[in-house]
């Protein structure tokens, strides 16, 4: 892994948290589906945009499309959009740390579903990171978290998981912005409908919401998901996810000093002891890439 890939890596990794962060202050002012549908049309039109001036085409490959689409539903509707409305009951430290579990919920539905094989570095991961995951739940729980914004939080780290695992193809054959520009619609479309069924559309537009809302739409809706799309394609999915044990680290520290987040020792530890096991899985991934074995 060369020092670009690095750097990508990291810039990902710190954009990606910091999402939480700003989705809090825009939701304190505005429905959650709404306003991310709203997001996503501009984020769109910008990609699109983008991606034509760069001369990339929309004709893209059946994979491509089919990657889009998928992704576009899982990651922009579903795991965006249920974060949104989590985060309208629960701080965003909490939910960047159910998010950040997304590499271990890919490694166990391979193994549970999939029946792929555990190797024994990455069963120890995910028994460490899951046990840090208990370990900051029943310190919330005891201060009276918000159990339905938590296990939106959760639907929507396993619908990120199915969005993860369609990289692969949304990376290879070039058009990469276009890409990142029409999953944008997706999301725009489907939340745009949700919003009409269940929502009221009651703004209160100001200085901090709009400060927000243009980070959201610029940084982690556009620049990171171009950087991820272009590290997978330079690296790898599997050294890629490496970068995601740094996700708790970065989504609690923006939090707390952003929003004024307290963190106690428990949350702190549970951190540290997800991070440590999302790291393990991946270790245990990329020495299993470099050793001859059964298909994954």
């Amino acid at each position: 892994m060369d020092v670009r890939a690095i750097a990508m890596g990291l810039l990902f990794a710190f954009i990606w948290s910091s999402a939480f962060t700003s989705a809090r202050i825009i939701v304190a002012d505005a429905p959650p589906f709404a306003i991310s549908a709203i997001r996503f049309a501009i984020a769109g039109l910008i990609g699109v945009a983008i991606a034509r001036a760069l001369g990339q085409s929309w004709h893209l490959t059946r994979a491509q499309w089919r990657a889009t689409l998928i992704f576009g539903l899982c990651q922009n509707a579903l795991y965006l959009g249920l974060n949104f409305k989590a985060m309208t009951t629960v701080q965003a430290s909490l939910a960047s740390i159910i998010a950040s579990t997304m590499p271990l919920i890919v490694a166990f539905l391979g193994w549970a579903v999939l029946r792929e094989r555990l190797r024994p570095m990455a069963a120890f991961g995910l028994i460490l990171g899951f046990a840090g995951v208990i370990v900051i739940m029943s310190g919330r729980i005891e201060q009276g978290v918000d159990i339905t914004g938590v296990l939106l939080g959760v639907i929507a780290a396993l619908a990120l998981a199915v969005a993860t695992l369609m990289v692969r193809s949304a990376s290879s054959g070039g058009n990469l912005m276009m890409i990142v520009g029409l999953q944008m619609f997706v999301g725009a479309a489907v939340l745009f409908v949700a919003s009409l069924l269940l929502e009221t559309w009651t703004f209160n537009w100001n200085w901090r919401m709009g400060t927000a809302l243009i980070y959201t739409i610029l940084a982690p809706g556009l620049l990171a998901t171009w950087v991820w799309f272009t590290l997978v394609a330079r690296i790898g999915a599997v050294k890629a996810a490496t970068f995601h044990f740094l996700n708790p680290f970065f989504g609690v520290a923006v939090a707390a000093v952003v929003l004024g987040e307290s963190l106690g020792m428990m949350d702190i530890i549970g951190v540290a002891v997800i991070a440590a096991g999302i790291l393990a899985v991946q270790l245990s991934k990329q020495t299993g890439s470099r050793t001859p074995g059964p298909a994954r």
